[in-house]
């Protein structure tokens, strides 16, 4: 495989489903990919908060990525994965349908995020790009939880701790 001589301006994106759609994260956020397991629930946590695993000893809260979209939840199936993500050096995992892909996405193919006015909110994108037929919305991990809810979820983690969470 030849190198591309800007291999700077390549980054290296993991793709997953969310119904229909496919959304790219930064592979370097990435920590882990790991199936579905339940949770234990954290009282008063944001709706699409779902609760907390112990990832070998840390604490880790889990977002569904669905509901913090404003989609519809789906049944969690045998694709259903925990996509383990640093997010201001915190860990994070979201759920999502199914993984997809590493993609080499090139810096001058992602294109800006259409305004499309207040109707869909698209302040977790990056921006766009699309590989061979298929569009792929390009994430930023670091917008996924509101600094109201990060607040919170630090708060209710100590008492958390206490309860055996399901790894």
């Amino acid at each position: 495989m030849q190198e591309e001589p800007q291999a700077a301006s390549v980054v290296q994106q993991l793709t997953f489903s969310l119904g229909p759609e496919e959304y790219g994260i930064d592979i370097l956020a990435v920590r882990e990919i790991r199936g579905w397991t339940p949770v234990t629930r954290i009282p008063q946590a944001p709706h699409y908060v779902l609760g907390v695993l112990n990832l070998r000893g840390a604490i880790v809260p889990v977002l569904d990525l669905r509901l913090r979209f404003g989609l519809a939840r789906e049944e969690y199936t045998a694709t259903t994965v925990t996509v383990v993500v640093t997010v201001a050096g915190r860990l994070f995992g979201v759920v999502v349908d199914a993984v997809s892909d590493v993609l080499d996405v090139q810096a001058d193919k992602v294109r800006p995020v259409p305004d499309m006015g207040t109707a869909v909110d698209t302040e977790y994108l990056k921006g766009l790009t699309s590989i061979e037929e298929r569009m792929v919305l390009l994430l930023d991990v670091d917008k996924l939880l509101q600094p109201q809810d990060a607040q919170m979820l630090e708060a209710a983690l100590p008492a958390a701790t206490e309860v055996k969470a399901v790894a």
